[in-house]
């Protein structure tokens, strides 16, 4: 039925096929590296937690003291966090703090909730079991345990890992350098007039945006004239500045595309027409040492294969191993009777009964539809949907990682 297309898959395989991780690394405080690349897996130096220590506010006991509920022992000390106590003579309890460092002697921690103080006595009325309330030395990470893959985008809570095992800085990649420019006589920028006949520039927002989430430095050479040698000399300098070339339009064979031919002029490239709604045009190659992938330049075509195709290849170009976005089953509250024989990528939104709602109209030149879904359903090729049916939805917050 797709005589001529490439699927999805084999289009992405080829794609990550030519795909180079970027070599060079920096180092650069803990503090400053959320949302870079971890170059080299991290080990811990120490033990987390360093020592034994109390999980709970409450008294340190030892348990072959207490013969029972009520039973009482004298408080002879107390132990905030940050200090360290004298070991724990028998028949006495030791007022004690979280994360307080357990007294030599002391086997168990009974939560305050469980005792009552009576002068310089305390109460103790549910027996803790032995061990209860002790956090063990080593029992979160082992010294000389990774605690940090190499390959990872770091979140905040892994910088905070680093943190709490004293890694003071981290060796990241350097950034990717991502080239955009954006073809087309028609393109006007917001704020200056709109002629009859021209269109704002949308592409160049949507493009550098989504450059931005996956923390690349782009590089904006702007709205390219419609002639070949811009073309070429832009291509030119993009090549010597970025690793990786996007742009969006000018890839067919019209008389105005001038990108297809500029790129064979300065490069290599391939052609492909991809068996998906929206998009199908999709153009891939090289000029000089950076990577081109040109894109259709219809608004929601160049918003959908940016987040099918080049969000992998950028982030593979950025070192990280796991690039495939994770679908998730979610339940369809719409009924989709006539699919296209492409595989599909639907615009919808959350509805309040936890169900997906599509939005009603699915025309690739609706850029509305982007603003209003939470993310897109992946759809088969020819496959219907009935509303209950259950689909493979691929939210905002999981394209955007």
């Amino acid at each position: 039925m797709n005589k001529g297309l490439l699927n999805v898959d084999e289009a992405l395989q080829q794609l990550l096929a030519g795909a180079r991780p970027v070599s060079e690394t920096e180092t650069v405080p803990a503090l400053s590296a959320t949302g870079r690349v971890l170059a080299v897996a991290q080990r811990s130096t120490m033990n987390v937690p360093p020592m034994d220590n109390s999980a709970m506010d409450g008294y340190a006991v030892r348990t072959a003291d207490l013969h029972g509920p009520d039973t009482r022992l004298k408080v002879t000390q107390k132990i905030p966090a940050g200090s360290t106590g004298k070991p724990l003579a028998p028949g006495t309890a030791a007022r004690i703090f979280t994360g307080a460092p357990i007294p030599a002697g002391a086997d168990a921690i009974a939560m305050q909730e469980h005792c009552v103080q009576e002068g310089d006595e305390v109460v103790v009325k549910k027996v803790p079991a032995r061990g209860e309330w002790i956090r063990l030395t080593g029992s979160d990470i082992r010294a000389g345990g990774e605690v940090l893959p190499a390959g990872i985008r770091l979140r905040p809570q892994d910088t905070g890992l680093a943190a709490s095992v004293g890694i003071a800085s981290l060796p990241v990649r350097r950034r990717v350098r991502l080239g955009l420019f954006f073809t087309g006589d028609e393109l006007v920028m917001p704020g200056d007039p709109l002629p009859p006949g021209r269109i704002y520039n949308s592409n160049r927002f949507t493009l550098n945006g989504l450059a931005g989430m996956f923390g690349c430095e782009t590089r904006d050479y702007g709205i390219v004239p419609d002639s070949l040698p811009a073309t070429r000399e832009v291509l030119r300098r993009a090549a010597a500045e970025c690793d990786v070339i996007v742009t969006s339009g000018g890839v067919s064979v019209g008389e105005a595309d001038f990108v297809k031919p500029a790129v064979e002029a300065e490069g290599e490239l391939l052609m492909w027409r991809i068996a998906m709604k929206p998009g199908r045009p999709l153009a891939f190659g090289r000029v000089g040492e950076a990577n081109f992938i040109g894109l259709p330049g219809n608004p929601v075509s160049s918003f959908v294969t940016f987040l099918v195709f080049v969000r992998p290849f950028l982030l593979k170009t950025q070192g990280i191993t796991d690039v495939q976005p994770h679908a998730i089953p979610v339940r369809a509250d719409f009924d989709w009777p006539e699919p296209d024989l492409r595989r599909e990528f639907l615009r919808v939104k959350w509805n309040t009964r936890g169900g997906l709602d599509l939005y009603p109209t699915q025309d690739s030149a609706v850029l509305m539809s982007t603003a209003w879904a939470d993310g897109l359903v992946d759809n088969p090729a020819d496959h219907p949907i009935r509303a209950g049916d259950m689909v493979k939805f691929m939210p905002y917050s999981e394209l955007y990682r």
